[in-house]
Formats: structure tokens, C-alpha cells, sequence
């Protein structure tokens, strides 16, 4: 099976992108751009192919501006294998915690639950109806039941809240292989040495005939899928498509010092250069490659900088792109631009109980004016601060839900002053807003 980006321009990777990341627009560029690189080099061919290699990317910027989101939503246009990772998890090889190693893990195991499920749905119909014969026989065990009627009632869900008897495979002991110095490959062989030397056994549970179909659907669709198949095409989606982004990357910043933690910093510096390169790394599921994998680091830098990082590290980092501090006017349209705007979604949860959430343009306005004033104020965790504004402004109204008086609900801008001006004059902000 053959794996090509989504053919989409640049243009149309940040037009996407638009709809959900407001400003930002040098980042949004960077990772296009790095994405369809991506797709070219799948239709170049020759020997030259070999040798062109993904442009890492390095977003530097405070947090809450955007950074995790580009990646996520870049991840999404195009259905790639996508891990969030911090720096600050890793050790050095020798320490005890996890070794890079273990990120390409991670993402190959994204990259196969990605496709398990995708063939699972394939095969969800005929599952289903494997499930339904399996509940069909514990319902109707003579040849004289009115099975058809009994069928027809379990597909309307007549006999969801039955019980039954149920037979389930389980493992006979739990396993829990602890890894020495932080070497995830070898708690991965313990545990599946551990499995094959204990096999599952078979013993029944009681359980309601709606659960009990869940059950039976996953299993049967389980024994339908060519999970080999699955595991070879993992690997190859994970190789040519994944990427792994790499945040609070300036945490390990440091280097040249012969004593300190700024020691174990630089050596998950050099733990993480050969993955960035490009080698061969072990899963369960066979031997990864990771000279393909897209990797975007990032961090605010603000007590570290870029060079702070060892040289050949910078090196595999060519693309830099600054994320900037966002401002009121900003706010205002992460407020109400995006498919999954804050106003949007809570007009969603009153709409649950029945309630019509309307906000007056002022109203905007000042909630953006007081969540960059609360930034200012306090730590700058930028557009998250928007998250617990809005909480205070409309915490009331989804207390008193769905007793309030008044529908639709309209948040006007002097509703907004008198419950925010009160709380950001009060000397301990940090009791209020995160």
C-alpha cells in the first residue's frame, strides 16, 4: 500500500489551517511548505530520492500562541500518524525514565491503532453480524425458538438490558516487566515473552446482551483483519508519514558544562540527534526507519536560546519560525473565527438544555481586553487564557442551568465588566484565573 500526502498546495495546507489557528502565519507557511515537500519527494524519482530528507522545523514562541496546534491539525489534513512528546520525559541512556527511542515507538504504535481501526471499519458490517448469530444461539439454543424474532428484536434493541452468560478471554496473571535505566525495548519483549508463555484463558462473565454484542463485534472484526498486514503497513505509514512533535524542546538546552543536570540535558541532546538523523529504530511490530519522519520542536526559549542547543542538533532543525504574542484584536477572533471557537462551543452546551447563548459584539471585546490584561498582569499563557475567562464570565448561568430565566441568554458587555473587573482588581489573581 502506497502512502502519499494529501495533494494539497501550500496555499490550501494554510487555508486549512486558517480555520482553526488564528495569525501565525510565518509558522503556518514553514509546515506547508515542509509538508509538501514531503509529497515531492514521493514523486521524485531515482536514486536521488534517497537523499532528500524532511526540513525539520523549530517553532520558538511563548506558550498558548499555536504551536501544538498547527502540528495537530497538519497531522489531521492528512491523516498522518501524529505523537506529542515533552523533551523534559526523556533521559539520558544510563538514567532511569524513558529513552528517546521510545517516542518512533509511540508514534508506530499511533500509526497502528490508526489503521486497526480504519480496517476494523471495514469489516464492521460482517462483524456485527457474527456478533449477532453468537447472541442469537445463547437466546435461542433450540432449534424450536423463533429465531427470527428474536433477531429481529435484538437488532431494535428489545433485549439490550438482558443478561447473560458470556465467555471472554483474559490473561491468567498481570504482568508488569519493569525496564532497566528507562530501556523500553526490553520491557516490550518481557511483556510479550511474559504473554506467550501464559495464554489467554476462557471464563464467563455475566454481562447485558448490548455489551455482550460490543463485545462479540470486536472480536469477530478482530479475527477478520490481517493484523500482519496491518503491522507491515504501520510500519511504512509511520516511516513515510509520521511526525513527532517535540515540545518544551529549550527545557534541554545546555551544554558545555562537565557537572549539573545541565549533564543529562545534553545527553538526551546527543540520545536524540541519531533519531532526528535518521536510523533504525526496534518496535514490536519490526524494524522502523526514521530518516523520513517529520519532527517539529518546539519551545518558548525564554530563559534559553536556539544555540543553547549542541550544534548538530541546531543542524537538524534548519527551519525556524518565531510565534509571536497575541494581543486583544487577536482574541476577539480566536473568540468567534475558528470551526471550534470558544463561543461556539459553549453555545453548544447551553444548547444541550435547551438554551440560546448569544454574546453582544462589546461583549467580545471586553473579554479579549481583560484576558490580554490577565496576561499582562500575570504569566503570559496566551489564548488558554481565554479558556478560564469565559468560565468566570459564564460560570453563574451554567449553575443555575436550566432554571434561568431568560432565553435566550444574552451576555451583554456590562454583564462582562461587572463579573470580570471585580475578580482581575483582586490582589491573588491566581484564585480566578489559572
Amino acid at each position: 500500500m502506497e502512502y502519499t500526502e494529501e495533494e494539497k498546495t501550500p496555499f490550501e495546507i494554510v487555508e486549512e489551517l486558517n480555520k482553526y489557528i488564528i495569525g501565525q502565519e510565518e509558522a503556518k507557511k514553514a509546515v506547508a511548505i515542509a509538508l509538501r515537500n514531503r509529497w515531492r519527494r514521493m514523486k521524485v524519482e531515482g536514486r536521488i530520492k534517497e537523499e532528500i530528507h524532511p526540513f525539520n522545523i523549530l517553532m520558538i514562541g511563548p506558550t498558548g500562541v499555536g504551536k501544538t496546534e498547527i502540528a495537530r491539525r497538519l497531522a489531521q489534513l492528512t491523516g498522518s500518524p501524529f505523537l506529542k512528546v515533552e523533551a523534559t520525559r526523556y533521559t539520558e541512556v544510563g538514567y532511569v525514565g524513558r529513552d528517546v527511542e521510545s517516542m518512533v515507538r509511540d508514534l508506530v504504535e499511533v500509526a497502528f491503532n490508526m489503521l486497526r481501526q480504519k480496517k476494523i471499519k471495514e469489516v464492521e458490517k460482517r462483524a456485527r453480524e457474527i456478533a449477532e448469530e453468537k447472541i442469537l444461539e445463547i437466546l435461542a439454543p433450540s432449534p424450536l425458538s423463533p429465531r427470527e424474532t428474536i433477531r429481529d428484536g435484538l437488532k431494535r434493541g428489545i433485549y439490550n438490558d438482558r443478561e447473560i452468560d458470556v465467555e471472554i478471554k483474559q490473561s491468567p496473571v498481570s504482568v508488569i516487566p519493569v525496564a532497566p535505566m528507562g530501556q523500553d525495548a526490553i520491557a516490550q519483549s518481557l511483556q510479550e515473552m511474559m504473554e506467550d508463555m501464559f495464554p489467554k484463558r476462557t471464563v464467563m462473565k455475566r454481562m447485558k446482551v448490548k455489551d455482550a454484542l460490543e463485545y462479540y463485534t470486536q472480536e469477530a472484526a478482530n479475527k477478520l483483519i490481517n493484523i500482519d498486514e496491518v503491522k507491515q503497513e504501520a510500519l511504512k505509514l509511520a516511516q513515510e508519514k509520521g511526525i513527532i512533535f517535540i515540545d518544551e524542546i529549550d527545557k534541554i538546552a545546555g551544554k558545555g558544562e562537565e557537572h549539573g543536570p545541565a549533564v543529562s540535558r545534553e545527553g538526551v541532546q546527543r540520545d536524540l540527534l541519531p533519531i532526528v538523523e535518521g536510523t533504525s529504530v526496534w518496535t514490536k511490530y519490526g524494524v522502523v526507519r526514521t530518516d523520513n519522519i517529520l519532527f517539529i520542536g518546539a519551545g518558548a526559549f525564554s530563559k534559553a536560546s536556539p544555540q543553547d542547543l549542541i550544534p548538530e542538533l541546531q543542524g537538524r532543525f534548519p527551519i525556524r519560525v518565531e510565534l509571536h504574542s497575541l494581543g486583544e484584536k487577536e482574541f476577539e477572533r480566536i473568540l468567534v473565527e475558528p470551526e471550534n471557537s470558544l463561543i461556539k462551543q459553549f453555545k453548544a452546551l447551553f444548547y444541550t438544555e435547551g438554551f440560546t447563548l448569544e454574546f453582544e459584539e462589546e461583549a467580545i471585546k471586553k473579554i479579549a481586553h481583560y484576558a490580554y490584561l490577565a496576561n499582562q498582569k500575570m504569566e503570559d499563557i496566551g489564548a488558554r487564557r481565554l479558556q478560564t475567562v469565559m468560565n468566570i464570565v459564564l460560570e453563574e448561568a451554567l449553575f443555575r442551568m436550566p432554571y434561568l430565566d431568560k432565553n435566550p441568554y444574552v451576555i451583554t458587555a456590562d454583564y462582562v465588566e461587572e463579573k470580570l473587573s471585580k475578580t482581575l482588581s483582586q490582589e491573588d489573581l491566581s484564585r480566578y484565573i489559572l
